[in-house]
């Protein structure tokens, strides 16, 4: 009796399914393809212990790529894929970290972590993007793919062969490098002077500069920085909500335009550092400022916005934490190679 329950079961699924077979899942209409490489990673640098992670006893996720190349300026598209695989959140999630700057300043939002291949490729990626986005575990080490073939046009993009670091939010997938082995975790060379006891929380200017040498010296933000309204619910990750008002700001990748060359080099390795006159930096990558495809851009106030803080402040709004909206900045510091700055 029970072996005709199942068989009616699996009738009915059967009936219910489309006539070609398929699912209403558009991504996984093609074969799946195990990718070749390292399933263990070495986590180094500013933790307690290293450690060798076995990323096949790690939970799974599945995400969708549209990758595409840099050349000469201008985008160009690969194939279109979706990805299984390890976060790199489930990755580091047990890893007890070691800050080397942890007496002068404990907040962790001044971390980044650079990932190695096998062959010396290193790509860069903040700790705000692996452990703040609204939208978690986006950035993975895949270790099988499947194309995302047209149902009309049937193009077979060209298939990866080894497992590679996936980064979803990028519009430029010049971060996802093959065959991942190591990731070190470090903090910010930056220094600045704490002091948290500053009131009004208020700085009158703003200064850009590229590897610590100022470029500009602003008062307020140009005409060429436009205007976007986003409407959110601002939370912290320590004090919980702040409030619901809406920000208004430019973009903070049209204000960094004239300042550093696209180039892959410098997305996958530029750095950028936020600071407030009161020291509390943030470490930013320039890709994820620059190079997103999920709109969910960093803004740029020039006036008081929120909690009395001004007259220059930040809203990262992929960030599900408010905790890297620097308040009061006084430094906007990129960090890029001779080939990356202009």
């Amino acid at each position: 009796m029970k072996k005709l329950t199942l068989l009616f079961s699996a009738l009915v699924i059967l009936l219910s399914l489309p006539a070609s077979g398929q699912t209403n899942d558009f991504y996984d209409d093609a074969p799946t393809t195990r990718l070749k490489g390292s399933t263990k990673i070495l986590v180094t640098g500013e933790v307690e212990n290293d450690m060798t992670i076995d990323i096949t006893r790690l939970p799974m996720h599945s995400i969708t790529i549209k990758e595409t190349t840099l050349t000469d300026g201008k985008v160009g598209f690969t194939g279109a894929y979706r990805y299984d695989g390890c976060s790199v959140y489930d990755i580091l999630d047990s890893v007890v970290l070691k800050k080397k700057n942890e007496a002068e300043f404990p907040p962790i939002i001044d971390l980044y972590v650079e990932i190695t291949n096998d062959r010396g490729e290193t790509v860069t990626f903040s700790w705000g993007e692996i452990y703040y986005p609204v939208n978690r575990h986006s950035l993975m080490i895949a270790t099988s793919v499947a194309r995302i073939v047209p149902s009309k046009a049937k193009d077979l993009w060209p298939l990866p062969e080894e497992t590679r670091i996936v980064a979803g939010n990028d519009l430029v997938t010049a971060r996802n490098i093959s065959n991942p082995v190591k990731i070190t975790v470090k903090s910010l060379d930056s220094k600045y002077t704490v002091n948290r006891n500053i009131t009004p929380l208020f700085s009158d200017t703003m200064k850009i500069c590229v590897n610590g040498k100022q470029r500009s010296l602003l008062t307020r933000l140009p005409e060429t920085v436009g205007n976007e309204r986003y409407q959110t619910v601002f939370y912290g990750r320590g004090m919980g909500i702040h409030g619901t008002t809406p920000f208004a700001g430019g973009k903070l990748a049209d204000l960094l335009h004239d300042y550093y060359k696209v180039s892959p080099e410098a997305l996958r390795n530029g750095m950028v550092v936020i600071a407030g006159i009161d020291g509390y930096r943030a470490a930013f990558t320039l890709s994820e400022i620059v190079n997103r495809n999920d709109q969910q851009e960093v803004l740029i106030i020039d006036r008081d916005n929120y909690e009395g803080a001004g007259r220059f402040s930040l809203f990262p709004a992929g960030d599900f934490f408010s905790d890297r909206a620097i308040k009061a900045i006084m430094e906007i510091d990129m960090l890029l190679t001779e080939a990356g700055s202009h």
